[in-house]
């Protein structure tokens, strides 16, 4: 396997993560990884239930105190990046900015967590409505909020919402949504962002990567060439997982390289 950068994972200092820096950071090195990316969770105006209030919302300047701690200790045996996933709501739109300035983040993630006040993963985004109507409308807000906000570097897991619905992506396919999709690609290759290719849908239930393989390769016939690999660990098992797929999937859509990014600049680095 050539892919050696994970570059979507969390730590403790995601609410909802289960693995410390250290632990997520030996995981990756017993894996042969030569660079590891923390993308930790910012969702600003997050609707909270009952008890998790500020779960998502992140300590930067601690994150970063512990990060170049482990970047020292591990100098030379594994690089590490300072990351944030930024989950993107349109009320959110100035915070979002001012957050994303507020550091000299390595690399940023944009992500879509909440369709019109619901976070998909709980089953009352899905009441009333049919899985075309719950699906297209997550598409049109990624659109929403990607044509609103640009300071970020990749898209993370673009059809993400297949994860929690009753069918997954059992009846899912490109084409049913491709004028949507099709939007979003052509704008991120206009405004040279990424997209990311995510793994985590396969442990979670889904048959594809995020996105399937249909849209990566027709982002790839669009003209896009920015596109990182992340397994979206949440626990050091995780880290690199199914990133034979990846690679696999990424070739077959043909492409020669994947992206890694430091101080917000891509770099290329080959495939096979």
């Amino acid at each position: 396997m050539s892919i050696l950068c994970d570059y979507h994972v969390h730590s403790t200092f995601s609410g909802d993560a289960k693995g410390s820096m250290k632990e997520m950071i030996d995981s990756a090195v017993s894996k042969g990884l030569k660079k590891i990316c923390f993308t930790e969770h910012m969702d600003k105006q997050f609707p909270y239930r009952p008890g998790e209030e500020g779960m998502f919302e992140l300590n930067a300047d601690s994150y970063l105190y512990d990060l170049l701690r482990f970047k020292s200790e591990y100098e030379g045996i594994i690089d590490i990046g300072f990351g944030v996933e930024v989950g993107m709501q349109i009320g959110a739109l100035k915070d979002n900015l001012i957050f994303s300035r507020s550091h000299e983040f390595d690399f940023i993630l944009a992500s879509i967590h909440v369709v019109d006040g619901f976070d998909p993963y709980y089953p009352e985004y899905f009441e009333g409505k049919t899985e075309e109507e719950a699906y297209g409308r997550y598409f049109e807000t990624i659109y929403e909020n990607i044509a609103r906000f640009d300071n970020y570097d990749v898209l993370a897991h673009l059809d993400y919402i297949v994860r929690y619905g009753a069918d997954k992506d059992k009846n899912y396919k490109y084409e049913i949504y491709k004028e949507t999709i099709d939007k979003i690609l052509k704008h991120i290759i206009e405004h040279e962002k990424g997209l990311e290719l995510n793994t985590a849908g396969l442990r979670k239930g889904t048959r594809d990567l995020h996105p399937c393989f249909d849209i990566i390769k027709k982002y790839k016939e669009l003209g896009g060439e920015l596109v990182t690999i992340g397994s979206d660990a949440h626990e050091p098992a995780h880290v690199a997982a199914d990133f034979d797929k990846a690679e696999e999937a990424l070739i077959e859509a043909g492409f020669k390289y994947y992206c890694m990014y430091e101080n917000r600049i891509a770099e290329y680095k080959k495939i096979g």
